[in-house]
């Protein structure tokens, strides 16, 4: 992006971590630096920046499944650079590479206010996506369940039918994050810290009944920590679990999907792993 002196188009550095923290920060989300460095580790061709006069001014990541899905997330602008087509510039550059990458379906998490940008450049909407919150609190559970980790194959496998895509390298990553990963049988609830709440997902589960536990387990293990949870409200039973456990909505998006229909198992997901993440 050349318009005007001094606007670059590159790629997002770890050196850019610290003030593209500050752009999620300003824009009230809860990604941490760590989150940040996981996209940039994950997909260093995909993370793209605005910088003007020498600052970062914007943000868009791409993150890729294989050929038959990539996802985008992050699309920050800076308050002060608003209004300048940084976002769209942005959009239309990952698009790019997905399309000389051959990626069959490009999906993301929109906002009321991003929808219509995204609807622009091809985008349809798939399905709702709501965040549940609560404050911490002490929760008494006697639930016992296995930690560790399981056999690869058992949960990974269970993922990706769930999901539509192997994600399988970014599972991992999040598993080396999550403080106890918890398991019963191919079922699994991963957790992450973040700058405002612990972050409850993704969880891919074989039934309510086990979405329950895990989810019970995993309360216990938060203590007085405030907690946030991303769910599809397609899958009913997470709805219910994350109501009984004093969970509210908070925020409601829409997942939205750009060429080949690529439809999810909704009623094993519960939980995503982030509206960047899918």
């Amino acid at each position: 992006m050349s318009d005007r002196a001094g606007v670059v188009l590159r790629r997002l550095l770890a050196s850019d971590i610290p003030a593209a923290v500050q752009l999620s920060e300003q824009a009230g989300w809860n990604q941490t630096a760590e989150d940040w460095r996981m996209l940039t580790d994950l997909a260093p061709e995909g993370c793209l920046a605005i910088e003007v006069d020498g600052e970062l001014a914007a943000t868009t990541t791409l993150i890729s499944y294989g050929r038959s899905l990539a996802w985008i997330g992050m699309v920050l602008t800076k308050l002060s650079f608003r209004g300048r087509g940084f976002a769209r510039c942005l959009l239309t550059q990952a698009l790019k590479q997905a399309d000389e990458m051959r990626i069959e379906t490009v999906k993301l998490d929109a906002t009321d206010q991003g929808r219509p940008l995204y609807e622009k450049i091809g985008f349809r909407f798939e399905q709702a996506v709501e965040r549940w919150a609560r404050p911490g609190t002490r929760h008494a559970s006697t639930s016992a369940l296995p930690l560790g980790e399981p056999p690869v194959e058992d949960w990974s496998v269970a993922d990706h039918r769930a999901f539509g895509a192997d994600r399988s390298d970014l599972l991992q990553r999040l598993v080396q994050r999550t403080q106890l990963p918890l398991f019963i049988g191919s079922s699994y609830l991963l957790t992450r810290p973040g700058r405002q709440a612990r972050y409850l997902g993704p969880s891919v589960c074989d039934e309510p009944a086990t979405g329950r536990a895990l989810m019970e387990r995993v309360l216990q293990i938060a203590g007085p920590q405030d907690c946030s949870w991303d769910l599809l409200p397609r899958n009913s039973n997470a709805a219910a679990i994350a109501q009984d456990f004093a969970f509210t909505p908070t925020r409601y998006l829409h997942r939205m999907v750009r060429g080949k229909d690529l439809p999810a198992k909704e009623e094993m997901i519960y939980a995503i792993a982030g509206f960047e993440l899918g």
